[in-house]
C-alpha cells in the first residue's frame, strides 16, 4: 500500500459521502412514479396534473399547486422532457422539492427529491474497507463486435433491458476473473456485480467503474473504490441487478461494504 493511494482514496471517499448526503443526492429521493400507473394524472403526494403526450411529459398547474418551473411561479401547460443533469437542477420544483422526469424504455416517471427526506437526517455514513494495494490490479476490456442487451431484473422487481459493451478480464486472489461491463459515453466502463460478500457483509450487489481502457484495452480494476448502487440508499431507484456471469466466486472485502447503522438494508 503506498501513502499517496490510501491519501488518494480517503479524499475520494469523503467526497463520496458529500455526494450522497447533499440536499439532493440519492438520499433525498422519497419517490418513483410512473405516469402510466395513474391514467388520472395524479401523482402521490405531486402536486399538477402529468400526462405523457407525443413522446414527451405535459405537466398542468393551477395557483395552488406552488410549482415553479425553471425557478418561476408557474401555472398553465409546460411540455417537459427527461431531467439528465442533476436533481437540483431539475426544471420543476415546489419549495425546496424538485421533481425530476424520467424515462425508462418508454415508460415516463418523476423522481420527488426532498432535502428533508427521513433517509437523509438518518444517514449514518457508509461503511468502507480501507484502501488495501491487493485489491487494485491490471485489468484488459474486449469489446463485443457490437453492443448487446440482456435483460435483467431491477431493484423494483421489473425486468428491463442493461446494455453491455464488452467483456474485462482480470486476475484477483488467484484466480482468473472477468465481467460483462458497459461503455459510458466518455469512454469509462461501469460493471454491476455481485461477489461472496454480497448480503453477509456487503449490500446484495455493487458497482464498479474503471477507467477507459487505452488502445490495448489496458485499464485498472481497482475494488477499493467499489461504491454501493443508489438503490442501497433509498429504494426509490432501479438499479440493474449484475447480468449473466457477474457473480464473482471471491469475497471481495474491498470498496463500500454497506451503509452505516441506521440505514442498513441488505
Amino acid at each position: 500500500m503506498t501513502t499517496d493511494a490510501s491519501e488518494d482514496w480517503k479524499h475520494w471517499q469523503e467526497h463520496r459521502v458529500a455526494t450522497v448526503s447533499a440536499p439532493y443526492g440519492p438520499l433525498a429521493l422519497t419517490g418513483t412514479h410512473w405516469i402510466e400507473d395513474y391514467p388520472e394524472g395524479r401523482l402521490p403526494d405531486i402536486p399538477g396534473q402529468w400526462a405523457v403526450e407525443g413522446g414527451r411529459v405535459t405537466l398542468t398547474a393551477a395557483a395552488g399547486d406552488g410549482l415553479t418551473v425553471d425557478g418561476e411561479p408557474f401555472t398553465g401547460d409546460v411540455a417537459l422532457d427527461a431531467d439528465y443533469g442533476p436533481a437540483g437542477g431539475a426544471r420543476v420544483g415546489c419549495g425546496e422539492r424538485r421533481f425530476v422526469v424520467l424515462v425508462r424504455e418508454g415508460g415516463w416517471g418523476v423522481r420527488d427529491y426532498d432535502p428533508d427526506a427521513p433517509a437523509r437526517k438518518a444517514f449514518a455514513g457508509i461503511e468502507a474497507t480501507p484502501y488495501d494495494a491487493r485489491w487494485a490490479v491490471p485489468g484488459h476490456f474486449t469489446p463485443y463486435g457490437e453492443s448487446r442487451t440482456v435483460r435483467v431484473e431491477n431493484a423494483d422487481g421489473v425486468t428491463r433491458g442493461l446494455a453491455l459493451g464488452g467483456v474485462l478480464a482480470f486476475t484477483l486472489d488467484g484466480q482468473d476473473l472477468t465481467l460483462q461491463v458497459s461503455v459510458e459515453s466518455d469512454g469509462t466502463l461501469w460493471a454491476v456485480f455481485a461477489d461472496a460478500t454480497s448480503g453477509d457483509g456487503s449490500y446484495r450487489f455493487r458497482f464498479l467503474r474503471p477507467a477507459a481502457p487505452d488502445a490495448e484495452g489496458r485499464t485498472a480494476v481497482d475494488f477499493n473504490r467499489t461504491v454501493l448502487p443508489p438503490c442501497a440508499f433509498a429504494g426509490h431507484f432501479v438499479c440493474p441487478l449484475p447480468p449473466p456471469g457477474n457473480v464473482l466466486r471471491v469475497a471481495v472485502a474491498a470498496g463500500e461494504r454497506r451503509l452505516g447503522r441506521g440505514l442498513r438494508d441488505f
